[in-house]
């Protein structure tokens, strides 16, 4: 029997089409597809566009982070503020129909179609954009020919790898990383942050403005503590938790985690990247980094431990870094030589992906020790993400029997900060780094998240500050937010 071969019409593309942008018919984006809760980058993004026109972004995050609904809701700002729905297209370019079609092709067709000038513009909001052949060098061609068209681009921090040529975005397009929800936006969601609290680009400014609000006022630790558990990803945080039976609802949202942002990555997104001839080395790699996260890790024995030569392993980590999985935090020390030469410890760049790749379901809340991990990877995860923003750099420091978790190391406004998960903790090692490191005179602090107490560095005579987890996460998250709107230009 003859088989024929379906060969799609121009009715059917633009059937395509108007299915991905409703709110050319609507008005408006449906809810089902912005959701109510706003991402700072949403925030930020729409303003760049409309404000500082000629640059196209590139939003890259790891999986279920939350990118495609950052698009939706950017379609919904310009909306809002009179750009009319029929200039903004969203493409998935993972649709079937558009995976072999230039996208140049598919912009100039809209062009054409919108009447789009240098003063009406044509927004075009271009989702898994790595399924598109030669998407770089496209972007390139639209920004130096300057064609009448705005782009904001979407991939996943892997995928955006791929044949990609650094080169041709130089100056043409910045790069937005969308990390998991922080610890503010999270009480944003559920309406208990701060009324008082005002953010600063500048990290110090924002832990005074976090202290001031925070004297006087109620613990957040009940949310804190959820908080540890479910971590920043909208998959987890947006569909309700079953309090009645919170372990298996959370081992449910936990296997889903681990499907799409672990198992996926390590089986599917590097070895494709990369060419990762045993993609189950990669993933039981992972597993094992989840069982030392915030210690310090042994090439040499994980090399042992999974049978591989420690290049491989080196090799294994950058890409699960790439892959917005983990970081790993250096030792600090005087000259860049000795930095390089010691130690690094690691951490996720979430803590509910360990807890999703080991399947804790709520096991860590009762186990000390295993909370106090949670405890020093939220700290190092929400410091990771200022430094993403702002380009400072972040370390751990070591010296014999001494040590500090983390070493904010801004040029202009530097801090050292000891986390501690019980009430009581010795301030020697602070004492110790202070007095080698005299630019961190005043700039110590003692982070508890047990104890309530409040105190500023200049407040007492050893020159260390003590304060509560959530109010550092608070000031932190704060300033991720203002380091963000500086990126984009947009306050």
């Amino acid at each position: 029997m003859a088989t024929t071969t379906w060969k799609p019409e121009p009715a059917d593309y633009f059937d395509a089409l108007a299915g991905q942008n409703p709110w050319h018919s609507l008005g408006y984006v449906p809810k089902g597809l912005s959701y109510n809760a706003k991402r700072l980058l949403t925030d930020r993004l729409w303003k760049t566009l409309v404000n500082a026109p000629w640059r196209f972004q590139v939003v890259l995050g790891p999986r279920r982070v939350g990118k495609t609904v950052c698009l939706y809701q950017t379609v919904q700002k310009l909306i809002d503020h009179g750009v009319p729905p029929k200039r903004l297209w969203f493409m998935r370019m993972d649709h079937p129909l558009f995976l072999n079609f230039p996208l140049g092709g598919w912009v100039q067709s809209l062009l054409q179609h919108e009447n789009a000038t240098d003063e009406k513009p044509l927004y075009l909001f271009l989702d898994e954009v790595n399924y598109t052949q030669r998407w770089d060098l496209w972007m390139k061609t639209f920004y130096d020919e300057k064609w009448p068209v705005q782009i904001v681009a979407t991939s996943s921090s892997v995928a955006a790898l791929r044949n990609r040529k650094i080169e041709s975005g130089i100056g043409r397009w910045s790069e937005q990383y969308l990390t998991p929800y922080n610890f503010l936006e999270y009480l944003e969601l559920g309406g208990s942050a701060p009324n008082d609290f005002q953010p600063s680009p500048v990290l110090s400014e924002c832990l005074v403005s976090a202290v001031e609000s925070a004297r006087g006022s109620a613990s957040l630790n009940d949310k804190l503590n959820l908080y540890m558990l479910v971590g920043g990803f909208p998959e987890i945080i947006l569909n309700e938790l079953d309090a009645d039976d919170l372990e298996t609802s959370m081992l449910r949202s936990q296997q889903t985690l681990r499907n799409e942002a672990v198992q996926r990555v390590t089986g599917m997104d590097l070895p494709q990247v990369f060419h990762v001839q045993h993609p189950i080395e990669l993933e039981r790699l992972l597993y094992l980094l989840a069982g030392q996260m915030c210690g310090m890790f042994s090439a040499s024995n994980l090399s042992s431990t999974l049978s591989i030569t420690r290049q491989t392993i080196s090799q294994y980590i950058d890409y699960l870094e790439k892959a917005f999985l983990v970081f790993t935090l250096p030792a600090y020390a005087r000259s860049e030589e000795k930095v390089q030469r010691r130690g690094r410890k690691v951490f996720f760049v979430d803590g509910a992906v360990r807890n999703a790749a080991l399947q804790r379901g709520i096991a860590p809340a009762s186990d000390p020790k295993e909370r106090g991990y949670l405890v020093e990877n939220l700290v190092a995860s929400h410091l990771y993400a200022l430094t993403i923003q702002n380009g400072a750099r972040l370390f751990h420091w070591r010296e014999k029997n001494k040590e500090v978790d983390f070493v904010y190391d801004n040029p202009s406004d530097p801090m050292a900060l000891e986390v501690t998960n019980s009430a009581k903790h010795s301030l020697k090692n602070l004492l110790a780094f202070k007095e080698q490191y005299p630019a961190f005179e005043n700039r110590c602090f003692l982070v508890s998240a047990q104890s309530r107490t409040v105190e500023m560095p200049q407040e007492n005579a050893h020159g260390i500050g003590r304060i509560p987890l959530d109010v550092l996460l608070i000031a932190i998250s704060g300033c991720v937010g203002r380091a963000l709107g500086d990126r984009l230009g947009s306050p």
